[in-house]
């Protein structure tokens, strides 16, 4: 008899980073609940993706930055896991879902730094509030930073700001939520080539030939070299590893 699969709960699973989260995840024989902001097509190809793989998939609508629509994201989601499971609680939540913004101190307005924040801090903090009764005792919360918390590039200030806050507060959770026994921590990624920001790194050549030469392993990151170590954090193997930023970058700018 098999045992019942863990759950994880990813955000922006759809494309980028997220989706290589939630396949690597699902190959760890977890099943995954993930959320997309607009592209259902693509969203359904990653979920026939993990169900090739043998475990559940169920793509979500969501927009992290509305926060006054979590309540139902929350019904939605944890109806589906009572229909589908017999019960309403997940494992692991992954707050991976953002966006890009490249735009120097001096540059920056009110509405775009009110964009980022809902999505990379507000919304990570009240998504997580309200899924926090939800999560199994033992589970985890799995945040996403940036490298760009660690060294400085011009035009990424409030980006990385939040980013920054964003470690802060996972250090809170896993102090807050210890007795639960909720581990929390932080992967960094460093540069990765996606079409996060239009492509800002995958495709100009010369930011990615930049990068590639202050990376001590001499090139720039992929996917494939974020999700493993998502799904590693949700293995017992990980089970000791709590309040801890994990830079995933190659050794960008040592």
């Amino acid at each position: 008899m098999k045992t019942k699969s863990k759950i994880a709960l990813i955000t922006g699973g759809s494309r980028g980073l997220g989706r290589d989260m939630a396949i690597k995840i699902a190959k760890k024989g977890i099943d995954v609940v993930f959320t997309y902001n607009s592209s259902k097509q693509e969203a359904d190809k990653v979920a026939a993706e993990i169900q090739a793989i043998g475990q559940n998939a169920a793509p979500f609508q969501l927009d992290t930055s509305s926060i006054k629509s979590f309540d139902n994201f929350i019904k939605q989601t944890t109806e589906y896991l009572k229909e589908k499971n017999g019960s309403t609680n997940f494992d692991f939540l992954i707050n991976n879902a953002g966006t890009a913004l490249y735009a120097l101190f001096s540059d920056t307005t009110e509405e775009q730094l009110d964009a980022i924040f809902n999505i990379h801090y507000k919304g990570v903090f009240f998504l997580t509030q309200k899924a926090l009764p939800y999560i199994n005792d033992g589970g985890r919360i799995i945040n996403i930073s940036s490298g760009l918390t660690r060294f400085s590039s011009p035009g990424s200030s409030a980006y990385a700001s939040m980013k920054g806050a964003v470690e802060v507060l996972t250090r809170y959770l896993s102090k807050e939520l210890g007795s639960r026994g909720i581990a929390a921590n932080i992967v960094a990624p460093g540069a990765i080539e996606t079409d996060f920001g239009n492509g800002h790194v995958r495709d100009n050549k010369d930011i990615n030939a930049q990068i590639a030469s202050v990376t001590a392993l001499g090139r720039v990151g992929l996917p494939d070299d974020i999700g493993g170590v998502v799904a590693f954090l949700c293995t017992e193997d990980a089970k000791w590893i709590n309040g801890q930023r994990i830079e995933v970058s190659g050794g960008m700018q040592l």
